[in-house]
């Protein structure tokens, strides 16, 4: 759309944004009836990736993730601290216990005590539960007999990658036999070691499509880049080569965040692209990976070095102390920084699970966008994030994207500016008989939009399709160019380099 067009629908936008009506009016832009795609959605900002003081290398009580968390308009939240022998041993029912107190002080959150699971084979992953009976007993149980820091299957090997695949396996008979309504994994920071292979991802996936669902397209430890921490921060905690357990196949480009964002997510065409060009369903998600946050004053206290393998839990730690710039890693607290926006039908925890699940998600850093919508329609009705919409051939789909841009400082105490929309297309070919692809070399950058006001609509129509494809988007402030550029060690301010990123939405073409 022209900027001359975009101004004449720009009012309109801004009063009917909110109520997901369209800029343009959807039935008067697409000549139909349909409301907006995404109207009948609470769009939640949350984190499934916490740790506390039940964390070998985490410090926070969880009241204290849980107020932070709350300062930066958190709605929903995992705790997910580390699977480790001492956490097994004395962990697991102290934290359901700190989390049920919780869940009763600060009600109007979605609160979930789940773990960071050590992936046989592999490296880390969230998991948690809905409505499941005896719920720290079964994450107890899933960590004794899954956890490679409990069971010695740390290696890259077939052996221990199977073992992964009896964990999903053993999530699935939960479900069945009624001891939970349903469960998620997520593959945390995939490249950070390189130690998740292509085939690992399509196979976890492919036996449970509706347990494991995704991957961080953006790992936490942001706060690492800062650069009061001087030559040696990577965002992301991205400071890494290929080591004996990683997929010897990964170029070394691939152990680097882009604009902060996994290289399998911010490479157009590469490792997500591909996965989604077999027409699979895998969603990203943005976290804060939370163990000590960026200049905050809460500090350890000064403690016995055997304290948390004895007890499975740091002391306390108090409000006393210089900000936080030189811990081992920096993180945010939840929604500080990283915001993962999920499409909601209720404001429950089945419906985050949901929405989550269904891959209505889009994510963000730094306040880039205060809200986006984004929205496909054409002869079969409409679709948003996650969603499939089916056409006739040969008949026309229109996109609409609705951005709200900030109008808030951020933690920085900036307001980041909004600078471009990119709508990505890439072609549906179907399953690979590679499981080790990880290209796709059939996607590119369809259009692109420059935001101007503080609301604003794009659309965009593809005419006459011929054959399956899916869309996605990503926006940036361009304060590094329009193409996610390899963050620089010492040098990767995570404020001044911002991006958000949706879920894809596929067009079936019958």
């Amino acid at each position: 759309m022209s900027f001359a067009g975009e101004a004449r629908v720009h009012e309109l936008a801004r009063r009917r944004f909110l109520q997901g009506a369209g800029a343009v009016g959807v039935a008067g832009a697409l000549g139909t009836g349909s409301a907006s795609a995404t109207s009948s959605y609470q769009w939640l900002s949350g984190d499934h990736h916490v740790h506390t003081q039940y964390s070998y290398d985490g410090m926070y009580t969880i009241e204290q993730q849980l107020r932070g968390a709350l300062r930066h308009g958190t709605d929903w939240l995992v705790i997910t601290d580390h699977g480790h022998q001492s956490h097994e041993k004395n962990s697991v029912e102290a934290t359901a216990a700190d989390v049920a107190r919780a869940a009763r002080k600060f009600p109007h959150l979605l609160l979930w005590h789940g773990m960071e699971w050590n992936v046989p084979g592999a490296e880390h992953g969230t998991v948690f539960f809905e409505d499941c009976r005896d719920e720290a007993g079964v994450l107890r149980d899933f960590e004794r007999q899954f956890d490679w820091r409990l069971n010695g299957q740390e290696a890259s090997n077939p052996a221990n990658e199977a073992k992964a695949l009896d964990a999903v396996r053993w999530l699935q008979t939960k479900i069945r036999n009624g001891t939970m309504k349903s469960a998620l994994v997520f593959v945390n920071h995939p490249m950070r070691n390189g130690r998740v292979a292509p085939h690992e991802l399509r196979n976890m996936r492919d036996l449970a499509p509706d347990i494991v669902v995704g991957m961080e397209g953006s790992p936490g430890a942001q706060g690492d880049g800062d650069p009061l921490r001087g030559p040696g921060g990577h965002r992301g905690g991205y400071a890494n080569s290929p080591g004996g357990n990683s997929w010897p196949a990964y170029p070394a480009e691939a152990y680097r965040t882009y604009g902060g964002f996994d290289w399998m997510t911010a490479k157009v065409g590469g490792m997500w692209d591909a996965l989604l060009a077999e027409g699979r369903g895998w969603w990203i998600t943005s976290n804060s990976d939370s163990h000590f946050n960026s200049r905050d004053t809460i500090v350890r206290v000064t403690e016995p070095g055997n304290q948390f393998d004895l007890f499975g839990k740091h002391l306390d730690p108090i409000d006393a102390g210089p900000p936080q710039v030189l811990p081992p890693y920096v993180d945010f607290f939840p929604c500080e920084f990283s915001r993962t926006v999920v499409g909601a039908r209720r404001r429950t925890r089945g419906a985050v699970m949901e929405g989550l699940r269904a891959g209505r998600v889009w994510v963000t850093h730094g306040g880039l966008v205060e809200d986006l919508r984004f929205s496909v329609y054409g002869s079969g009705g409409g679709a948003t994030l996650g969603e499939r919409l089916r056409v006739r051939r040969g008949s026309d789909v229109t996109v609409v994207v609705k951005v709200r841009r900030a109008t808030r400082p951020n933690s920085a105490g900036l307001i980041p500016k909004l600078r471009r929309i990119d709508l990505i297309r890439g072609a549906v070919t179907g399953p690979s008989h590679d499981r080790a692809a990880m290209v796709s070399p059939r996607v590119s950058v369809e259009e692109s939009f420059e935001p101007r006001w503080h609301y604003s609509v794009f659309t965009h129509t593809f005419r006459n399709v011929r054959e399956p494809f899916y869309l996605r988007l990503r926006g940036t402030d361009g304060n590094r160019g329009f193409e996610p550029q390899a963050d620089v060690p010492g040098a990767a301010n995570p404020w001044e380099d911002l991006w958000c990123y949706s879920n894809p939405i596929f067009v079936e073409v019958r």
